[in-house]
């Protein structure tokens, strides 16, 4: 099922706060350390409509940078997608005549 736009705000909002509340750290603390208004970290803690660069400055001010990881993990590459990706394009082939 899928979250609107504002219910997945809503739960990265609580996420932060979360972090932000198991670290024993204020809004206003918070705010002060990330160079944001206390009004932006409550905005962003209630899901609404901050900005990314908002998200990574508290982020980095609750020493939290690492759930970042946690949206998108890396992926392993595969090597045959690898080998695929270097060769050159070839034209189009022909089977050879035999001459028999």
């Amino acid at each position: 099922m899928w979250a609107t736009v504002k219910e997945l705000e809503a739960r990265v909002g609580e996420q932060v706060r979360t972090r932000r509340l198991r670290a024993n750290r204020t809004a206003d603390d918070v705010a002060a350390e990330a160079g944001v208004a206390p009004k932006t970290v409550q905005n962003l803690e209630r899901g609404r409509g901050s900005s990314v660069a908002t998200l990574v400055k508290v982020l980095r001010a609750l020493d939290a940078e690492d759930w970042l990881d946690t949206l998108a993990p890396d992926e392993p590459v595969s090597p045959i997608a690898v080998l695929e990706a270097t060769r050159e394009p070839r034209g189009r082939q022909r089977a050879r005549r035999s001459d028999g």
